[in-house]
C-alpha cells in the first residue's frame, strides 16, 4: 500500500474518533448542567476543557454557548467536531481507492449534515439530537467499515488510528477527573454525579455496573477505564488492539523494518497488563497517565517514520527530482 494512502486511512480514523469523543463529552456536560449547581457546573466545564486540551479567553470560560461554539463548530479550532469531520472526509477522499463506496457515502452524509449546522440552530433546537447524530454517524461508519472493507492492511491502519486516538482521549479524560481537578469548585470531593458523568462520557456506565455495583467508586472507575481487558474504550483494550493491528501490518508488509512500532506498542500493552490500580493510585496516577501519553506519542512517531516517511520514499523522491 502507498504510504500516502495508509496515512490517509490512519488519520481519517483518528479524526472521526475525535469528533465522536467531543460530541459525547459535550452531550453529557450539557445534560449534566440541568441538575447541577453553578459551582459544580463550572468545575465540570473546566474538566472538559482540560480533557480536550482547549484554552478559552478568561471572559469566555463561564459562557457555555461560547464553549459549545468553539468545540463543535469553530473552523479555526482543528479539534472542533465540524473541523474533525471535514478533515476525516478529506482523508477519505484521498484514499477513495481503498475504501468501499458505502464508507464514502456514510462519511459524506455525516459531512453534509454538520455543514448545515451552527450554534444558533443547535441552541434553538435540541442539542442532544445533533450530538446523537455525530455519535451514531461515527458508529455507523465503523460498522460499515468492518462489514464492507477487506480486513487487510488498510483496514488495520484504520483500527490502529482509532485505538491510538481512543487511548489518548481516555487517558486525558481520566487525568482531568482524577489529578488535574480532583476537587469540585467549592473544595469538596467530586460528587456522585460527576463520577457518573465520567462513565457516561466513555459510554461505560452499563458495562461498569455489570462488574461493580451501582455504587460508583472513583478507584473502581479508574481501574475499569484503565485496565479492563474487555471494555472497548478502556486504555488496556485499546493498547492491545494497537499492538494487534501493527503486528498484522508488519506481517502483511513482510519487513523487519516495521518492528519498532510493534515493539513500542508491546511495551505500552505490557505496562498496562502488569499494573494494579491500587498501586497506580497510591503512587502517582498523573505520572502514570502522562507516561501513557508519551508512549502513544512514541508509537505515533514510529508509525510515521516507518510507514509514511521511511527512507526508501526519500530515495525515490530524490531520484525523481534528478531525472531529466
Amino acid at each position: 500500500m502507498l504510504s500516502r494512502v495508509a496515512d490517509n486511512l490512519y488519520w481519517m480514523s483518528r479524526y472521526l474518533e475525535r469528533a465522536e469523543h467531543t460530541a459525547r463529552l459535550l452531550d453529557v456536560n450539557l445534560h449534566g448542567d440541568l441538575d447541577a449547581t453553578p459551582q459544580s457546573a463550572a468545575g465540570r466545564w473546566e474538566r472538559l476543557l482540560s480533557a480536550l486540551h482547549t484554552t478559552l479567553p478568561p471572559d469566555a470560560v463561564d459562557d457555555i454557548r461560547t464553549i459549545t461554539q468553539m468545540l463543535a463548530f469553530d473552523l479555526s479550532n482543528p479539534g472542533s467536531i465540524v473541523s474533525c469531520v471535514i478533515t476525516a472526509r478529506d482523508n477519505a477522499r484521498q484514499a477513495w481507492e481503498q475504501i468501499s463506496s458505502e464508507m464514502w457515502e456514510q462519511i459524506n452524509r455525516l459531512y453534509l449534515y454538520v455543514s448545515g449546522q451552527n450554534v444558533d440552530v443547535l441552541w434553538a433546537g435540541e442539542p442532544h439530537a445533533f450530538f446523537a447524530e455525530i455519535k451514531e454517524g461515527s458508529h455507523l461508519f465503523q460498522g460499515i467499515t468492518d462489514a464492507t472493507m477487506s480486513h487487510g492492511e488498510g483496514w488495520q491502519f484504520i483500527q490502529v488510528g482509532r485505538c491510538l486516538e481512543r487511548t489518548l482521549l481516555t487517558a486525558s479524560l481520566l487525568d482531568s477527573h482524577f489529578t488535574i481537578t480532583s476537587e469540585s469548585a467549592d473544595g469538596e470531593p467530586l460528587a456522585f454525579q460527576e463520577w457518573l458523568g465520567l462513565l457516561k462520557s466513555c459510554t461505560a456506565f452499563e458495562a461498569y455496573v455489570k462488574i461493580y455495583s451501582p455504587d460508583v467508586e472513583p478507584q473502581s472507575i479508574a481501574g475499569f477505564l484503565l485496565l479492563n481487558t474487555d471494555f472497548p474504550r478502556s486504555v488496556r483494550f485499546s493498547a492491545t488492539s494497537i499492538r494487534a493491528g501493527l503486528h498484522a501490518i508488519g506481517r502483511s508488509v513482510g519487513s523487519h523494518g516495521v518492528a519498532r512500532p510493534e515493539r513500542l506498542a508491546g511495551r505500552l500493552q505490557a505496562s498496562l497488563e502488569y499494573s494494579q490500580i491500587d498501586e497506580i493510585m497510591s503512587d502517582d496516577l498523573h505520572a502514570y497517565l502522562e507516561l501513557i501519553g508519551k508512549q502513544c506519542a512514541q508509537i505515533e512517531d514510529a508509525i510515521q517514520q516507518t510507514f509514511v516517511h521511511y527512507p526508501v520514499a526519500g530515495a525515490l523522491a530524490a531520484e525523481t527530482r534528478q531525472a531529466p
